[in-house]
C-alpha cells in the first residue's frame, strides 16, 4: 500500500533554486543535502537557497550545513536585491572528487575561556 504523500508527489525539474519558506529548521538539515546530492547529480553546480531575512535562524542553519558539505565548492549571501535573504552555492562537479574539509580552527587556548567570558566574570562575578 502506497503512503498518502507519495500518491500526490509531484516531481520538480532541478532548476538550482530551493525556496526553504515553507520548511522548520529542524526540517532543513536532510532536505538541503538530498537537494545538494540531487543537483549534483543532474549536472546543477550553481544554486540558489532561498531562506528569508527574519531572525537569521535559518540562514545560520543552512550556512552551517553548507560549511560542512564536502561537495560545496564555496557559497555566500546573495548580492542583488534579496541581500541576505538567500545565499548561493557553487558545488563540485559530479565527476570531480571534492578536497577533505579542514577541520573547524579554533580560537580558544587548550583550557582557556575567551576574553569575552573572562570580561563578563570580571564585571558580574568580581573574579
Amino acid at each position: 500500500m502506497r503512503q498518502l504523500h507519495e500518491e500526490h508527489a509531484v516531481p520538480l525539474a532541478l532548476d538550482g533554486v530551493l525556496d526553504l519558506h515553507q520548511f522548520r529548521p529542524a526540517e532543513v538539515a536532510d532536505l538541503l543535502r538530498e537537494y545538494l546530492r540531487s543537483c549534483r547529480a543532474a549536472g546543477v553546480l550553481q544554486l540558489r537557497i532561498i531562506h528569508g531575512k527574519g531572525k537569521g535562524v535559518l540562514r545560520q542553519r543552512v550556512h552551517s550545513i553548507l560549511n560542512n558539505e564536502p561537495a560545496v565548492r564555496a557559497f555566500g549571501l546573495a548580492q542583488d536585491r534579496s541581500s541576505w535573504g538567500a545565499t548561493w552555492v557553487d558545488l563540485y562537479p559530479a565527476d570531480v572528487t571534492p578536497p577533505a574539509k579542514a577541520p573547524p580552527k579554533t580560537s580558544v587556548s587548550a583550557g582557556r575561556p575567551p576574553f569575552w567570558y573572562r570580561l563578563l566574570q570580571s564585571i558580574f562575578l568580581k573574579k
